[in-house]
């Protein structure tokens, strides 16, 4: 395995209910950990993260996880700002197929890095998209 783009929801489940991803999504992100590779999540997620714990959708202590997550040099979290690149790769995601402008950014990510992203999103994977689920 290589490094991956984690969606949202995935790296919320990662961090506190691993049960909740496929075996093959679970698989992709333990062996880049494993393997030394960046699990990558955009800056787009982390702002649909504090939006959702301040409307009551997420607990209040997935901040203080991903924070925990992010500390300290062994980390395999990997944050990835949105920009020129990550803009121009949006073009490339169909907006008939992925709707959402933060899904098409997320998506956009992957496409910007070349490589798979790790989703449950149905529309996502019935893109041309590389997924992983």
């Amino acid at each position: 395995m290589t490094a991956v783009v984690a969606d949202t929801h995935v790296f919320v489940w990662y961090l506190t209910e691993p049960g909740r991803l496929s075996s093959p999504a679970l698989q992709a992100l333990q062996s880049c950990v494993e393997e030394g590779f960046p699990v990558h999540v955009s800056a787009v997620s982390m702002v649909e993260i504090a939006y959702l714990t301040e409307k009551g959708r997420l607990p209040g202590d997935v901040m203080r996880r991903i924070d925990a997550a992010l500390e300290g040099p062994e980390s395999a979290i990997s944050i990835v700002a949105l920009d020129l690149g990550v803009a121009r790769a949006l073009r490339e995601v169909s907006r008939d197929a992925v709707p959402g402008m933060p899904d098409r950014i997320i998506a956009a990510t992957a496409l910007c890095l070349g490589l798979p992203l790790v989703t449950r999103d149905g529309r996502i994977r019935a893109s041309e998209i590389v997924t992983v689920w």
